[in-house]
């Protein structure tokens, strides 16, 4: 019986005051997933400003942001995301780059992303990917370079019920497929990208769901938010989740989505990290262990009050739920 380590993580703690990881120290989870803009490119910049925690990027692409070259592998990683998959399915293209990443340009990348969201329609932001079909571009593409030693993740589906069936299938296809003709092989795989919108008990209970359908599998928690909900219940979210992931075993990184102004958000004004003026919000200051700005993210102005320190009675209340339900699936 496999009782993932999120359930130990899941106890008193969570339920007492919620703070902020220590200011000035990188935090080996944490990153930052990059939504480019060209609209407002000083704002780029306000990742990396001395001290960030963060230690890790992706920007839905095969190469590096050309902000981020000054900055070394060692203190700030890129990892390439093949987001959807090529007409053809022996399209090398995603492989070709991320060799020369390598090869030619010396940048050591230990870690790939593939597939964001395939069991999500285009409209609505997915890659939208048979899986048959992404097993024949992930053979093409990530095998080669899981064979010089870089870590691949699975495909990151939508946090929907519908996840976990498709990778089921489709690490049954690529096993087919690679088995064709000879003794049976297994496709592998090093951890597992899970995205999440929604409120902290459901993020817990969606992490427990996967660690336990995955067991002995690290977590990446490449995209997570409380999207289009009151401010203050936002803030609440954004430091439970954070305080909780830092401390279980089972997820390895994650980053939150809304690195973006709230007026180009497509998750509400109040789950992003700048402002409309491109100011930190109190998420975007939390999130690099910055003292709170107290700055609304829809007008730019003042907050009456910096966010409460201790989650609300509804949080906790969902946090007990989401044990109950996780340890009553493990067991």
């Amino acid at each position: 019986m496999h009782i993932p380590s999120i359930l130990l993580g899941l106890a008193l703690p969570i339920l007492s005051a919620v703070q902020p990881a220590a200011a000035q120290q990188p935090n080996p989870k944490r990153g930052l997933c990059f939504v480019p803009n060209k609209d407002y490119p000083q704002d780029n910049y306000v990742w990396t400003r001395p001290v960030s925690p963060l230690t890790w990027y992706y920007n839905y692409g095969a190469e590096p942001t050309v902000v981020f070259n000054n900055i070394s592998q060692d203190n700030f990683e890129f990892v390439p995301m093949l987001w959807g998959a090529p007409k053809d399915p022996s399209d090398t293209t995603f492989l070709n780059k991320v060799r020369d990443l390598i090869t030619k340009k010396n940048i050591n990348i230990t870690h790939v992303l593939a597939f964001n969201e395939p069991d999500g329609p285009s409209s609505q932001g997915g890659s939208d990917v048979q899986p048959a079909f992404a097993a024949r571009v992930w053979i093409k593409n990530i095998m080669p370079l899981q064979e010089m030693g870089v870590k691949a993740g699975l495909p990151a589906p939508t946090g929907g019920w519908g996840g976990i069936p498709w990778l089921r299938q489709f690490l049954g296809n690529c096993s087919d497929i690679i088995s064709e003709g000879g003794d049976r092989k297994n496709c592998t795989f090093d951890f597992v990208p899970i995205h999440w919108y929604g409120n902290f008990g459901g993020l817990a209970s969606h992490i427990g769901t996967y660690a336990a359908a995955f067991p002995g599998k690290k977590m990446w928690v490449t995209e997570y938010n409380l999207n289009d909900q009151p401010l203050a219940s936002t803030q609440e979210f954004v430091k439970m989740s954070m305080e909780y992931m830092d401390r279980i075993e089972d997820v390895e990184r994650y980053s939150l989505f809304g690195s973006f102004r709230s007026h180009k958000s497509n998750v509400g004004p109040n789950a992003t990290m700048l402002s409309a003026g491109g100011q930190l919000t109190d998420i975007g200051a939390m999130y690099l262990n910055k003292a709170p700005t107290g700055v609304l993210p829809q007008t730019g102005g003042s907050t009456n009050a910096a966010p409460g320190q201790v989650a609300s009675s509804v949080l906790k209340a969902a946090a007990v739920a989401a044990i109950v339900g996780a340890v009553t699936l493990a067991l």
